[in-house]
């Protein structure tokens, strides 16, 4: 495990067939604890810029090295690394992540401004060339690639 990439923690309804992320997060470059992101605009800002600019708890207001960590990687919710540097959701786009219930990956998507949902990069050009108003954007700007399930921390009920 990279200890210096960007991650995701995620942690599912147990039970309900439909895990959802509950929390973004990231890991300090500097003392390696995990502080919290507020929204998964924020999260992916960071990460877009990961391995130009490393986040450090400093990062966030009044939050130095010294505090203790504001989540602790454990299996009590199940965890995703994301890719750094994956660019950022374009605006009026929203990228959603969805947990297999199996837990063996997370599919990728993104919903467009109108409510489409575009399951590839085939759809997101297809979607591109019908839609000339987003003539700005390239399939460039969007990724499907998903984030990694850390084995560590799925439920054994869970386990393939």
């Amino acid at each position: 495990m990279a200890k210096d990439s960007p991650k995701t923690p995620k942690t599912s309804s147990r039970g309900s067939g439909n895990p959802s992320i509950s929390i973004w997060a990231v890991q300090c470059g500097k003392c390696f604890k995990w502080r919290k992101v507020s929204t998964q605009e924020e999260f992916e800002e960071i990460r877009s810029k990961f391995n130009e600019e490393p986040f450090h708890c400093e990062n966030k207001p009044n939050v130095t090295c010294d505090d203790p960590a504001e989540i602790e990687y454990d299996s009590s919710r199940t965890w995703a690394i994301d890719k750094p540097n994956e660019p950022k959701t374009p605006i009026g786009f929203k990228r959603e992540l969805c947990l297999r219930s199996d837990y063996s990956k997370m599919d990728v998507y993104y919903i467009t401004p109108s409510g489409k949902k575009l399951r590839s990069t085939n759809e997101v050009g297809t979607f591109l060339q019908q839609n000339p108003e987003f003539s700005d954007l390239s399939t460039k700007n969007f990724s499907f690639k998903s984030p990694k399930i850390m084995d560590d921390t799925i439920p054994f009920s869970s386990t393939k």
